[in-house]
């Protein structure tokens, strides 16, 4: 786990610690210190802490002209303990809604659990997003978290995707895919 770096090949189009519109705007970053973990595993010092113990993620693209973000998650999503989706909402999510941006790409290839304790911030989170014809994707969450968080019936709020070669996308057309694909299917 702690090798796995965020997806770098986007970088010369974005990055957030350059953002003067994003959370992590002027964060620095060590190559070499490994001082986040989860649980007692030493993540790469790329990945962002917005106040979870246990997840972490990097924000890959925020397109403020088209709308969108694509963040990629690491780690262990849990309601239940941490109330990962209030910090992740509270802390990210809402300041980009902030600035315009409504949909939302979360990469979840490495959420490796999910834990769930309620409905309320997914609801509320879906309801604002829905009032701006936004919505929240998940891309690639292993499995059994997938199967963990469809028990929980949070995809009814979180779109749950798969697409295995996303990295060789250009961020727009990554974009443009997933949202002509919700499109489809709500016209359906």
């Amino acid at each position: 786990m702690q090798y796995i770096e965020p997806f770098y090949n986007w970088r010369h189009i974005y990055i957030s610690e350059e953002d003067r519109q994003s959370p992590f705007f002027g964060r620095t970053y060590s190559e070499f210190e490994f001082s986040l973990t989860v649980y007692n595993y030493y993540i790469h010092p790329q990945w962002d802490d917005f106040g979870s113990r246990t997840l972490y993620l990097k924000v890959l693209l925020a397109d403020y002209e088209e709308k969108y973000a694509v963040i990629e998650l690491i780690g262990e999503w849990n309601d239940a303990i941490e109330n990962d989706i209030m910090e992740l909402k509270r802390e990210v999510l809402e300041k980009f809604m902030f600035e315009g941006i409504h949909k939302f790409i979360l990469v979840g290839e490495n959420v490796l659990n999910y834990h769930s304790d309620g409905k309320d911030y997914y609801e509320e989170l879906y309801e604002e997003l829905s009032d701006e014809n936004g919505w929240i994707v998940c891309l690639n969450m292993p499995e059994q978290t997938q199967y963990d968080f469809k028990q929980a019936r949070l995809n009814r709020y979180v779109e749950l995707m798969e697409l295995d070669n996303w990295r060789t996308y250009k961020p727009y057309h990554l974009f443009k895919k997933i949202d002509n694909s919700l499109s489809a299917r709500l016209n359906e």
